[in-house]
């Protein structure tokens, strides 16, 4: 297994650190942070405006990326690509730039019980605005219930989002095969997909999952905070309206209106993050330089490792399938009076150096569902994880048992 930690400069610096916190957000390499640095010391000035050469080449940089970014994800045009400020944000540009011109009263929008709340929410507030029926997909044993597919999906089905991967579970849905069988039923429908637990983690190629909106940000796939990514088919953005104005988005303004500009610029309104773009290509050519089958490979590896170390113990339970999943984990501990979530978590950062996260993890009525109201403790796993991160989880969670078990019996 290759030494990817001393590509990354806050490990180096933290030799005994052991964070499994990936979902939440990756640790950043140093290619990218030279990069970043490069852009505010050598050209750090707007684009798309300016004559002079470094405004020329700080746009140059911008719209590469826009380009790598086509390449990556594999879009038929690059104008399919829109920066935002993250999922979150190019979810809701979704929701509000085609839901609301386009959800009518009395049509059904599809979402499925396993999604963040950044892929539920949105569509709540639009069927509440719109007079939309919200209808969930079931979720058993950790993945959708795949046989009840078509009592969804209807000829009044105008929408269906779903996450590719749960942060939760790690579960990698078969977004091809539904985008299949969801248009055999309505040619028309369109399909949002979150793709924020994907995209650092596997291939993933637009094209072959043919679906209409993707979102996913940088910063969860080693690239900086405060940028995402909309892919948004080329025919549903005619289909969309602008949510911010402003000086960028325009074609033309007169005393009695405006009129917008066509292609992603239409909602790239005012100064972009120009240094956090040219940050989320460098975090592209780093992945792309590794290979995405390296990095499955290298996270199946370690998965596979922590399931099989953590079954071994009869009171940890772990939430997940075995297969067709990603490094991302959920636990809990089976008897009760062993504290919470959040416990578990401080406790092993602050004695074991073991970063993990605690709670909901932004889905909780899927922590309902399961049972589990209080939350869980979830690690999840990036380029840099290795088996003695995994071995110190494990040593610590045990530990923290121990813990709580003397304080019982005390």
């Amino acid at each position: 297994m290759a030494d990817y930690k001393k590509l990354f400069p806050l490990l180096i610096k933290n030799p005994d650190l052991h964070y499994l916190d990936s979902g939440a957000t990756t640790l950043k390499p140093q290619v990218v942070l030279d990069k970043i640095m490069e852009y505010y010391t050598e050209y750090s000035a707007n684009i798309h405006r300016g004559l002079y050469p470094m405004s020329e080449r700080a746009t140059m940089e911008y719209e590469n990326v826009r380009k790598k970014v086509a390449t990556f994800i594999n879009t038929k045009h690059e104008s399919e690509v829109v920066f935002t400020s993250g999922t979150t944000a190019s979810l809701n540009l979704v929701s509000r730039g085609w839901g609301e011109d386009n959800i009518l009263e009395g049509d059904e929008v599809v979402i499925s019980e396993m999604e963040h709340h950044s892929n539920l929410v949105p569509w709540q507030e639009l069927c509440k605005r719109k007079g939309a029926i919200l209808r969930y997909w079931l979720v058993e044993d950790f993945q959708l219930v795949m046989a009840d597919m078509e009592t969804y999906i209807g000829p009044k089905t105008k929408l269906i989002a779903l996450t590719q991967v749960s942060n939760v579970l790690g579960t990698v849905n078969p977004i091809e095969e539904i985008v299949e069988r969801a248009r055999k039923i309505n040619p028309k429908i369109c399909i949002v997909i979150d793709g924020a637990q994907a995209v650092g983690h596997f291939k993933v190629d637009i094209q072959e999952l043919n679906v209409d909106f993707y979102a996913f940000s940088a910063h969860k796939m080693y690239g900086p905070t405060g940028v995402g990514v909309l892919y948004a088919k080329a025919s549903r953005q005619l289909q969309m309206s602008p949510e911010n104005f402003g000086g960028g988005m325009i074609k033309e303004v007169h005393k009695e209106g405006a009129s917008w500009a066509i292609g992603p610029e239409k909602f790239e309104a005012g100064t972009p993050p120009i240094a956090q773009v040219i940050g989320l290509g460098a975090a592209v050519d780093f992945l792309s330089g590794i290979g995405m089958e390296t990095v499955a490979s290298h996270e199946k590896e370690l998965i596979d490792y922590a399931i099989g170390k953590l079954e071994k113990y009869s009171n940890i339970r772990v939430l997940g399938k075995k297969n067709n999943r990603i490094g991302v984990f959920s636990v809990v501990f089976n008897d009760e009076d062993m504290g919470t979530a959040h416990d578990w978590s401080s406790i092993l950062g602050s004695k074991f150096n073991v970063c993990v996260r605690a709670g909901h993890h932004c889905a909780m009525p899927l922590h309902n569902l399961m049972g589990l109201p209080s939350g869980t403790l979830r690690a999840s796993l990036g380029i840099y994880s290795t088996k003695e991160d995994i071995d110190a989880f494990v040593e610590g969670l045990i530990e923290v048992r121990k813990i709580f078990e003397e304080t019982d019996n005390g």
